[in-house]
């Protein structure tokens, strides 16, 4: 490590070793391993078997996992054949495909009985957001950190290490729109409806969102893993192998989204289990899987930049276009326009949700993330798991309620020690223009 510098913490970016070429056996594998996770729940659905319902929750859960990891790897390939700004949207819709599945079968059967599926509508939702934050972002920043030392220590290097995340100025568009949405959101538990006034708002904010990033300019993908191999194939034969991927994908996702959100239902009331927790715990774990694999991978490599704004983009397509499509599928569905019901419990997980997304857009707003702010996301998100899970049913709202409340104080108190970022960041984000934010960028942590 002599040609590394001594006299400053070594970064991720310091320590970050060059990709290698991976196995083309073992990425074949990983692509037909995924593939095969789908078969089971295909045969399940064309044969007209019924098996038990934790069974059948089981079997197309696993294939919306394998199908959305086809998506992933499908997905960042496509980046090679159209223009930038139009990758950025389809990976991001890509990427939540199996959450959107699953959500728009709940809006969609609580247009016919709103009363049984209206407050599932957004469950999988607010699970999913939380996962992504409270572990997802955690998780990039503990690995990279873990994996800094390893390789220091393996080279016999003794010095400082700055294990600080820095996203590139070019993120500050994420986060200003996710700062956006947030603040939106936070308007949404004083409603008992979700309207069509928000599906506009929300939509609108994401074709916004994407409308700046098309003006990014084209980078050359970076791909890890079974990308690497479709990517090297001829143009004909990998742009036929990337559509065959994704129609595949695709499908097993449409066919298997339903009877997965059915069996969910049908196990939670035969075990005693709460379905509305089966719902939001159990299936984000099926459709946030790739996500988090995809940047864990990035930050095992240390590119953290990669890790953890795949994760903010994905929070923001989320927040806007997953939410704002809702309420249209509940109006399809029950022919009316008077807004996707919300219940008491419903409004309180939004709420809680809206105030961790709050407390993550501020912690940001410096475009550095740190081991303790990460553990500070991960400690908040246990402990309302854990408190959540033993408290008596009568106190849980006010439990949900009470850890929102500490979020929006925690993100007040550094608003306030650290607002010059927060001007900079919003500002970078919605008005400087973004050639200057890719050319000209500025360390993180040193608003202009």
């Amino acid at each position: 490590m002599s040609d590394l510098p001594t006299t400053a913490p070594l970064t991720a970016t310091d320590l970050a070793e060059a990709p290698k070429a991976g196995s083309a056996t073992r990425q074949t594998l990983a692509i037909l391993a995924a593939g095969s996770l789908c078969v089971p729940a295909l045969i399940l659905k064309f044969s007209g078997t019924h098996p038990a319902d934790w069974i059948a929750a089981i079997v197309f859960g696993l294939a919306i996992v394998g199908a959305a990891f086809l998506l992933a790897w499908a997905g960042e390939v496509v980046q090679l054949d159209v223009s930038q700004g139009l990758a950025l949207a389809l990976i991001a819709l890509i990427a939540v495909l199996p959450e959107y599945a699953v959500d728009f079968v709940f809006a969609w059967k609580a247009g016919k009985n709103p009363t049984e599926y209206a407050p599932l509508a957004l469950a999988n939702m607010t699970g999913s957001n939380r996962l992504l934050i409270g572990v997802g972002w955690s998780l990039v920043v503990f690995l990279a950190a873990w994996r800094m030392h390893r390789i220091a220590k393996r080279n016999k290097y003794t010095g400082p290490l700055d294990t600080d995340i820095d996203l590139e100025r070019g993120h500050s568009i994420e986060i200003a729109f996710l700062a956006l949405a947030t603040l939106y959101s936070l308007s949404l538990p004083f409603k008992h409806t979700l309207t069509l006034i928000d599906a506009a708002v929300l939509i609108l904010l994401y074709v916004f969102y994407v409308a700046r990033l098309a003006k990014a300019p084209a980078e050359k993908p970076d791909f890890v893993g079974p990308p690497q191999l479709l990517a090297k194939l001829p143009t004909a034969k990998r742009r036929l192998v990337v559509i065959a991927l994704l129609l595949y994908a695709a499908g097993v996702i449409l066919l298997c989204a339903e009877p997965f959100a059915e069996s969910l239902v049908s196990a939670g009331e035969q075990f005693g289990i709460s379905t509305f927790l089966l719902v939001q715990w159990l299936a984000p774990l099926a459709s946030e899987a790739p996500e988090l694999l995809v940047a864990g991978l990035f930050a095992w490599r240390l590119n953290t930049n990669a890790g953890l704004g795949t994760l903010v983009s994905s929070k923001v397509n989320q927040w806007t276009l997953l939410v704002g499509s809702l309420p249209i599928v509940f109006a399809i569905s029950s022919s009316a326009l008077h807004g996707l019901p919300l219940d008491a419990l419903q409004r309180e997980e939004l709420f809680l949700t809206a105030a961790q997304s709050a407390f993550a857009v501020v912690v940001l707003a410096n475009r550095k993330f740190s081991v303790k702010e990460g553990a500070m996301l991960l400690g908040l998100f246990l402990a309302q798991f854990v408190v959540g899970a033993i408290v008596p049913e009568s106190w849980q709202g006010a439990e949900r309620i009470g850890v929102g409340c500490i979020y929006l104080v925690l993100a007040a108190g550094m608003i306030v020690s650290q607002h010059r970022a927060v001007r900079t960041v919003m500002r970078d984000g919605l008005r400087t223009p973004v050639r200057d934010l890719v050319h000209d960028d500025e360390p993180a942590g040193e608003p202009a």
